[in-house]
């Protein structure tokens, strides 16, 4: 039988973990003060303002760098465990194909050009 009282524990701790942001934001909101001034309405608070257009337009090889870095180093965290026990756990079909997602993907990176920085 489902028995409700067994989880006032959870139920605690679900109230209290959604009850301190939304507290954070209203004391936050309270205390804050409010000045508003040309200052505070101008594009950047330093006081200088801003020349040229705003759009500046990156090529998209930057983009795809910074997405191989982070997808190797993700690779590289996941990786690092089974590496430091390799000798307990050993060779694996998973271990296997895990390894060799990250390879597939640089040679494919490598072949495209995404690693070329030029």
């Amino acid at each position: 039988m489902f028995l409700l009282h067994e989880y006032d524990i959870f139920w605690a701790f679900l109230i209290i973990s959604g009850a301190i942001p939304i507290l954070a934001f209203v004391i936050s909101g309270v205390l804050a003060p409010i000045s508003e001034g040309p200052e505070k309405l101008s594009s950047y608070e330093s006081g200088i303002e801003p020349m040229g257009d705003a759009w500046l337009q990156f090529r998209i090889r930057y983009y795809m760098f910074a997405l191989v870095f982070v997808v190797f180093d993700v690779e590289t965290v996941f990786l690092y465990p089974w590496a430091m026990s390799f000798d307990v756990l050993g060779v694996s079909v998973e271990a296997f194909i895990f390894v060799l997602i990250p390879i597939v993907g640089s040679v494919y990176a490598w072949r495209k050009g995404a690693l070329e920085w030029s």
